[in-house]
């Protein structure tokens, strides 16, 4: 499949933040991934930030990821791994494999970006077999008033910018209306200026029922 996203720019910003993550959001990532096992499909993986921190019982990794740029880095970053990881163009909304093949899914600060919640969420909900898990570590609307509107307010123009982020989507809440239920959910806030809009976070683990 052809890539069906450009963002020639922001896909060069993301690649650089996430060679310059330190060691707390490192730990994130390895939060978010541990325990996997089997087959695991990764929707959005950009420059391929996570492969180095998935566990040695993970069997095959598909790692898709529609724009170019970051494409080609997340097929670097899975040579450099030594992990199994196939690193293939499509998007979330049109996943080019049959239903229940993956044991696990994971969405790492991609569903706040996403054309459709729904159409992806449903996507992720067919090819993970009945019974497996869905891993997410998302941007996510604030639960208290004034952020929750700070949000809304700034989405539209920031998501203009940074490839379609909006983080002021109730992404938990997407999770479970999908035909997910949500097992593990960690609220956090990022705790530094720069990050307001975009501050709320939840890390979690749902199930494919």
């Amino acid at each position: 499949m052809a890539a069906e996203v450009d963002h020639p720019l922001f896909a060069r910003f993301a690649e650089f933040i996430a060679a310059q993550e330190g060691p707390v959001e490192q730990d994130r990532r390895r939060e978010t991934l541990a325990g996997l096992s089997g087959r695991v499909i990764e929707i959005g993986s950009g420059s391929g930030p996570n492969f180095r921190h998935y566990p040695e019982a993970v069997t095959e990794l598909v790692a898709v990821e529609p724009e170019a740029h970051l494409r080609a880095k997340a097929v670097e970053a899975a040579r450099e791994s030594g992990r199994p990881v196939r690193v293939v163009d499509a998007v979330a909304d049109h996943l080019p494999f049959e239903d229940g093949y993956f044991d696990a899914a994971v969405a790492v600060l991609v569903l706040c970006s996403v054309a459709s919640q729904a159409a992806a969420l449903g996507e992720l909900h067919r090819v993970v077999r009945p019974g497996g898990e869905l891993r997410f570590y998302e941007h996510v609307i604030g639960t208290s008033r004034r952020l929750s509107t700070l949000q809304r307010t700034l989405a539209p123009g920031l998501a203009k910018v940074f490839g379609g982020c909006r983080a002021d989507r109730d992404t938990g809440r997407a999770i479970e209306e999908a035909g997910f239920e949500i097992e593990r959910n960690r609220r956090f806030l990022i705790r530094a200026l720069n990050e307001v809009p975009a501050a709320p976070r939840i890390l979690g683990t749902a199930r494919r029922i």
